[in-house]
């Protein structure tokens, strides 16, 4: 299987589309296309009878243009990338980090369309996508964009674990405004993956993006959270704040989203959450024994905590780490 691969090293769960599929999509939309064409020239031949020679190419061209240029771009821009061809075939237009495009791809896509599609019979498009390691032609690499299948086989879904909660609402105050969709697809890609790399790869990979993370938030992390810890807690304030973001009159802003099920406005609050207008304390029970961080390799040690710390008998043995002072 083919993967596209961030910088960080980290998989994305993306499968490029090959030639065979992506050339079925493009006939399927050409015989949509032509077919729209000519009905609409026979209407504009039986309604423009009456005009000069000039006029009737002048309305052909346009028709041209409109109908095999115009109505693909608009198709992908308003159904976000999926044509009738590739609908049929399973495919999805995306941007280069997995997200959805917009007219700006779609209109860029099919100007160059125009020319190594139709006008040289799809010769140029299939050398480029044959050429390219991810299946890409001229469009897509000047566009920023990929044909990647949507239907792939179901497997278990990815869970990204919660963090300690002694670290759940510590970065209410973060601005997470400056961090691009590409770097939180690639801390995603990594807590769901962190227990099956080497644990120094994994501890190296999760200071390379704790550091990512903290130049984008203009905050440092913490001294004394292990860089995986921190991860997953600036995620789950994310998470956090879209689900508090998508109730209207819901939650208050003082609510955490633990990693389970979303908060429900007026309901009673789940043993283990943060209560709202409260601050997380050290955690009575072990709900969160189930992550399990990446672990430090050689040469790193964690800080103990310090003498106003809690007995370590009181907090949870198997979440590996240990709460700051």
């Amino acid at each position: 299987m083919s993967e596209l691969v961030t910088g960080e090293a980290v998989a994305l769960e993306l499968r490029p589309a090959r030639l065979p599929s992506r050339a079925l999509a493009v006939l399927l939309d050409l015989v949509v296309a032509m077919a729209a064409y000519i009905v609409v020239s026979l209407v504009l031949m039986v309604s423009t009878a009456s005009l000069d020679e000039a006029a009737q190419i002048a309305l052909s061209i346009a028709t041209f243009l409109l109908v095999l240029v115009g109505g693909p771009i608009a198709v992908e821009t308003l159904s976000h990338g999926r044509s009738l061809g590739k609908l049929a075939c399973g495919l999805r237009v995306v941007r280069d980090d997995g997200g959805p495009i917009r007219f700006r791809h779609a209109l860029v896509r099919g100007a160059i369309g125009l020319v190594e599609i139709l006008l040289t019979f799809g010769v140029v498009a299939c050398i480029a996508s044959l050429v390219s390691a991810r299946g890409r032609r001229l469009g897509d690499v000047f566009a920023g964009t990929l044909v990647v299948r949507e239907r792939v086989p179901t497997g278990r879904a990815a869970f990204v674990p919660p963090p300690p909660p002694w670290l759940v609402g510590r970065f209410s105050a973060l601005d997470l405004s400056a961090v691009p969709d590409g770097l939180w697809l690639a801390v995603r890609q990594y807590l769901t993956r962190m227990n099956q790399l080497d644990p120094q790869v994994s501890w190296s990979m999760a200071e390379r993006l704790a550091s990512d993370l903290a130049a984008r938030t203009g905050t440092p992390a913490p001294q004394n959270v292990p860089p995986a810890a921190y991860l997953a807690a600036v995620v789950n304030e994310r998470q956090a704040r879209e689900v508090r973001r998508s109730f209207v009159g819901g939650p208050a802003n003082g609510a955490r989203f633990t990693g389970g099920a979303a908060p429900v406005p007026g309901a009673a609050p789940v043993p283990g959450t943060t209560a709202p207008g409260t601050h997380p304390t050290h955690p009575p029970h072990a709900a969160h024994a189930s992550y399990v961080p990446s672990t430090p390799p050689s040469g790193h040690v964690l800080p103990e905590p310090s003498a106003q710390a809690e007995p370590a008998a009181d907090r949870p043995a198997t979440t590996g780490f240990v709460p700051p002072a």
